[in-house]
């Protein structure tokens, strides 16, 4: 109406590239319905798209991109066609065509100015649309991560409460149903473990180091029927998958040397953060040993190896009786 233009629409850009949407004026909807499916964005709109730059012409057929119009499409003559963006990202383009005395540089400036305001809408509701997403991803982490710290962790401990308690009881029929509800408590763990699983967003999304540890240590400690809690301080999003995956591989060989080794029923991992590094503790409250005695093969060759791998460091503390503390620190 600003323009005076006889038909208008506004175009908006998916992620490859393509028109997504068409929303028009000035066709009749028995028109459009005989042309068939909207433009994707050829001819000359493709050219506006990938150009990104405005295009005011009198005769649209003259331009050397022009490829047609459809069958039952109206013949449009002059043509102003401006793309929609904010800063560098082009998130559309607005067209108009057949003003009676052709598109003046002011009705191209008006145009222009219109779509900056587009461009801002389009662009804070894709932006609102991107924050629910997140909203909800978050969201299911967190009951996940409560499932897991909470519940299942709890479970464990009433699960190694009830076999303490069947060491002490003599009556036969009794250990046995103590037993029964032992295995019961597994498989209500394996059946919540896979519950936390669907509950965590997609392979795409970002990953969660915290979620995957989580994840990893109640694998690793199932079969040992042992605690194995993990704690992080400091924010660990926005790490790359390749110290996320070295952090994992080093956690997988430290605990699992822990419950081989310790005779530890308690295993304790903590991540910490700080401005360069990663530093990861795996600490058991098992029989320890001597670092300097120790023979080769128990796993710790390896660690060393791994955490080298990451261009990281490991130190080891241990004592007879004291238990074990590893301690691994990675660039991140």
């Amino acid at each position: 109406e600003l323009t005076s233009a006889r038909y208008g629409a506004l175009g908006v850009i998916g992620e490859h590239g393509t028109l997504i949407e068409f929303i028009h004026t000035g066709v009749d909807p028995e028109i459009v319905e005989r042309i068939g499916p909207p433009p994707r964005g050829q001819g000359v709109l493709g050219t506006i798209i990938r150009m990104g730059k405005t295009i005011r012409i009198d005769r649209i057929q003259d331009h050397p991109d022009y490829s047609g119009f459809p069958q039952h499409h109206p013949q449009m003559s002059n043509f102003l066609g401006v793309p929609i963006a904010v800063g560098d990202r082009v998130y559309g383009n607005l067209y108009l065509a057949d003003k009676a005395e052709g598109f003046t540089a002011e009705d191209e400036a008006l145009t222009e100015a219109l779509a900056v305001v587009a461009g801002s809408a389009i662009s804070t509701a894709r932006l609102q649309r991107r924050l629910r997403r997140v909203a909800v991803i978050e969201d299911r982490e967190r009951i996940a991560r409560d499932l897991h710290d909470a519940i299942i962790q709890e479970l464990f401990a009433v699960g190694l409460a009830l076999q303490a308690l069947s060491q002490k009881v003599n009556d036969p029929d009794t250990r046995s149903g103590i037993g029964g509800a032992v295995d019961r408590l597994d498989e209500c763990i394996t059946s919540l473990r896979k519950f936390i699983f669907d509950l965590r967003p997609p392979a795409w999304a970002t990953r969660n180091l915290q979620a995957e540890l989580s994840d990893l240590v109640g694998q690793l400690a199932a079969p040992h029927r042992a605690l194995v809690e993990v704690s992080v301080e400091g924010s660990v999003r926005g790490l790359s998958s390749q110290v996320i995956d070295d952090t994992l591989q080093i956690v997988r060989e430290a605990v699992s040397n822990a419950l081989r080794h310790s005779g530890s029923d308690r295993v304790e991992v903590s991540v910490e953060r700080d401005t360069e590094h990663l530093i990861v503790s795996v600490r058991d409250h098992g029989r320890g040993f001597d670092p300097a005695q120790v023979r080769r093969g128990m796993g710790l060759d390896n660690l060393s190896a791994r955490a080298a791998a990451a261009q990281g460091g490991a130190t080891i503390d241990s004592r007879p009786g004291e238990g074990t503390t590893i301690r691994v620190t990675v660039p991140c």
